[in-house]
């Protein structure tokens, strides 16, 4: 039994998903964002979200506090790509280390093929070696090598593109 439920996100989760999603901006490990965004930022991309192919879960705890979030989008906007998503996770940072991004990753596989999803993306920072170990445990591969195409403080960053095919 999970200590924590998923959930689709509403509204009111915004706030609680930006402060999430702000908490990672300074450790120059998870976002390309250098400096925090705002909820007004972020409400065309929260409405973009769709339960039915494209969800934005939330997971709380028995308190009901949002310790993470999970986002499915799209790889590209154009109509041969509708199969493929790209997973962004996000997790509060007394809740980092805990085995919860596990779940959330194994939650996005389990769920892809009744979302219609074939193809799970995700683009992570090549000295983000948890987020990297943590997305080849559960079977995804080096489908791409971006170097130096990110800078952080005037450091250069490669991007890994880690992809899984999702049998149907």
């Amino acid at each position: 039994m999970s200590l924590f439920t998923k959930r689709i996100a509403t509204k009111g989760d915004l706030p609680r998903i930006i402060e999430i999603y702000n908490s990672t901006v300074s450790s120059r490990m998870v976002t390309a964002d250098l400096t925090p965004v705002t909820v007004e930022d972020r409400k065309d991309w929260f409405a973009g979200h769709n339960p039915s192919n494209r969800p934005l879960w939330v997971f709380t705890t028995a308190q009901n506090e949002v310790a993470a979030w999970l986002s499915f989008e799209n790889f590209n906007q154009r109509a041969a790509y509708k199969k493929t998503a790209e997973l962004s996770i996000y997790l509060d940072e007394k809740f980092r280390g805990q085995g919860l991004g596990s779940i959330l990753l194994r939650e996005a596989i389990e769920a892809a093929p009744s979302l219609h999803i074939e193809t799970l993306v995700g683009r992570i920072f090549g000295h983000n070696t948890p987020s990297l170990k943590l997305f080849k445990r559960f079977g995804f591969e080096e489908w791409g090598y971006l170097p130096l195409v990110a800078e952080l403080d005037g450091v250069k960053r490669d991007l890994v593109i880690m992809g899984k095919h999702i049998p149907m």
